[in-house]
């Protein structure tokens, strides 16, 4: 018997304000702008330096390999039909019914709240319509902006994983975010 690893829906998502959907060619230069940032060459995982080919490997083949392999997804965030960021599942384990959520949003559109509406938008409809029961979130302890992000979609603060990630060489501790099922939902 073949057995097929489940995969979530590859949809678009209108939700909080903000409109997830799927990266396009026409992302790349915007992603790679983004992430050639200093802020976000700093807190993400990312390629340095971050070029046009970074981007299209990531949007265009990463992403949907991402997808394709059961083991998340990853959404163009829209605001009034304008490219401001990317969010994305990862590290999905079916069995328990668990996944990570990660985020990011352009320079050009940070300080609106809008990587809170994007998390609770693909939060929800993982939770909703998905069949997760637990979407967790990793944060840097230093990354104030990602903190108060966690906090304003209503995650709930587990505890500080110790040396839990390297940034710049260094080991850094990260904070446990949780949102489960049954929780209460942002507005």
């Amino acid at each position: 018997m073949i057995r097929t690893m489940p995969i979530l829906q590859d949809t678009v998502i209108d939700s909080h304000g903000v409109r997830l959907r799927p990266l396009t060619e026409a992302d790349v230069p915007l992603i790679a702008e983004a992430c050639a940032d200093p802020a976000s060459q700093y807190w993400l995982p990312i390629l340095r330096p971050y070029t046009l080919d970074s981007a299209r490997e990531f949007a265009l083949e990463l992403a949907p390999h991402s997808h394709a392999s059961g083991d998340g997804i990853e959404r163009g965030v829209e605001v009034d039909g304008e490219f401001v960021g990317v969010v994305g599942l990862k590290k999905t384990d079916w069995r328990v019914g668990r996944t990570e959520a990660g985020y990011w949003v352009a320079p050009w559109a940070r300080g609106r709240g809008i990587a809170a509406k994007a998390l609770c938008a693909i939060t929800d409809w993982a939770l909703d319509t998905q069949g997760m029961r637990r979407v967790e979130i990793h944060v840097a302890t230093g990354n104030a902006a990602s903190l108060a992000t966690a906090e304003r979609a209503m995650f709930t603060r587990e505890g500080t994983l110790r040396h839990a990630n390297v940034i710049d060489g260094e080991p850094v501790d990260m904070v446990l975010f949780s949102r489960l099922t049954a929780d209460p939902r942002p507005a």
